[in-house]
């Protein structure tokens, strides 16, 4: 058993050995092609100067022509300041940028999407929110990414008053998504209704605060749910959450959820039926002897990066049925890349003015559903991003729930949606394999280890 864990564990390990050394040979991962044909300099006329003015002079009567005569409509700025990224907190926009790109890899991989790093050097949430005011005329979308809170959340609810284009906030929206698709099939596998089930979120960041108002709005009982962060289990007593000015977002969960105001961890843990954890890497942030007084059948989501809080097996032998993480190399990968790609896609083909959170459930339930049609088990809840036939399922789901709203500025069929997402997708993964094919892309050098 000791020598299946230790290679368990070094398998866990072998991406962050050979990341920085592919990161190195091909120089990051992303660059910029152009999508109309050049036979010769005489096509600039028409590309560029003098050609480009009358499309200009269309935009001036009508600024959404933007979205028909630019690429404006498929291209999302993915903005950080770096203050808190994945596992690694506060590191800056220059060392956050290698994330960024990977981000837009994801989603022009996994969504047909453009998207543009822009990691920048503004802490000010009054300042990020007038960058993101002085860009939108460039992008259809604004995907914030890795910005600590309460600053993030702040953020997030004034850019998306302000601005006419959709502003997500993937740490949030993005998660909350993908674990509430997760938790819908995890709930159906062991008989229970996410209506009736104790629910305990460890961890009161980004993602789990959204994930609260998330399931809320699924149609979770706030009663049965229970919140902790650093210094214990979330109550609307506590005296560092009446000082609602700090965090006004806790404050509002506080007096939401655990109304007999419990304070031990045990005793939050003791009969939930699930325990959704997005705290810090781990292992042995979550202990195995919580998952032991837990309900039969306990569901455990440990989707902190690079090491989830508890490891797999250790969940397991502590009694857990269903244990999800967020990593590609175990089952069940609790992954906002099987959100945030698809549902770009969705809001861009209607060119919706925002995101709202009841897209986020529409989409869960589309990822959900499309899992449960494939055949659940219990090492088997979501789809994995190499089933790419669930992105214009998501896609056309959220379109649709974005013209029911009111929201999308052109309406279209489920049909036209559906040939438009899957054609979008398919030639960005084509486009990729042919220069690979072609040797444009350089294949892998061959590593060691």
């Amino acid at each position: 058993m000791e020598r299946d864990v230790k290679k368990l564990i070094e398998k866990a390990e072998r991406p962050n050995k050979i990341s920085p050394i592919l990161h190195k040979f091909y120089g990051g991962k992303i660059q910029t092609l152009p999508k109309c044909p050049v036979r010769g300099l005489h096509d600039f006329d028409i590309w560029y100067t003098p050609g480009v003015a009358a499309v200009s002079k269309l935009i001036t009567e009508d600024e959404d022509r933007s979205f028909e005569y630019t690429n404006r409509g498929n291209t999302v700025a993915i903005v950080s300041d770096g203050s808190r990224v994945l596992g690694l907190g506060n590191i800056g926009p220059v060392a956050g940028l290698p994330v960024m790109e990977g981000k837009a890899l994801l989603f022009k991989y996994l969504g047909g999407v453009d998207a543009v790093p822009l990691s920048v050097d503004i802490h000010d949430p009054f300042e990020l929110i007038r960058f993101l005011e002085s860009i939108q005329p460039s992008f259809g979308g604004i995907n914030l990414e890795d910005i600590e809170k309460p600053k993030c959340f702040y953020v997030l609810e004034e850019a998306r008053k302000r601005l006419s284009i959709p502003v997500w906030h993937d740490d949030q929206q993005g998660t909350a998504t993908v674990i509430l698709a997760g938790l819908i099939n995890a709930l159906k596998l062991v008989g229970k209704k996410l209506s009736e089930a104790k629910l305990v979120l460890y961890g009161v960041g980004a993602a789990n605060t959204k994930a609260a108002e998330v399931l809320m709005l699924a149609g979770a009982n706030p009663r049965n749910i229970f919140l902790i962060d650093s210094k214990g289990v979330v109550h609307a007593g506590r005296r560092d959450i009446l000082e609602k000015e700090k965090n006004p977002w806790k404050y509002r969960l506080a007096e939401k959820t655990n109304p007999d105001m419990i304070e031990k961890v045990e005793d939050a843990f003791r009969g939930a039926d699930a325990v959704i954890a997005a705290s810090r890497p781990g292992p042995n942030v979550i202990k195995k002897e919580w998952i032991r007084l837990m309900a039969d059948d306990a569901i455990v989501f440990a989707t902190a990066n690079p090491i989830p809080e508890i490891w797999p097996w250790e969940a397991k032998e502590a009694g857990a049925r269903i244990v999800a993480t967020g990593r590609s190399d175990f089952p069940n990968q609790i992954n906002n890349s099987l959100g945030f790609p698809a549902i770009f896609r969705g809001v861009l083909d209607v060119r919706a003015k925002t995101i709202t959170d009841m897209m986020c459930v529409v989409a869960a339930k589309a990822i959900a559903e499309y899992a449960e049609e494939k055949g659940l088990r219990e090492d088997y809840i979501v789809p994995s991003m190499e089933e790419w036939e669930v992105y214009p399922r998501v896609a056309v789901a959220v379109a649709l729930e974005s013209i029911r709203e009111g929201v999308a500025r052109r309406k279209m069929s489920r049909d036209e949606l559906w040939d438009r997402a899957v054609t979008i997708i398919r030639n960005s993964r084509e486009s990729l394999q042919k220069l690979m094919k072609a040797g444009i892309i350089e294949e892998m050098p061959e590593i060691g280890f």
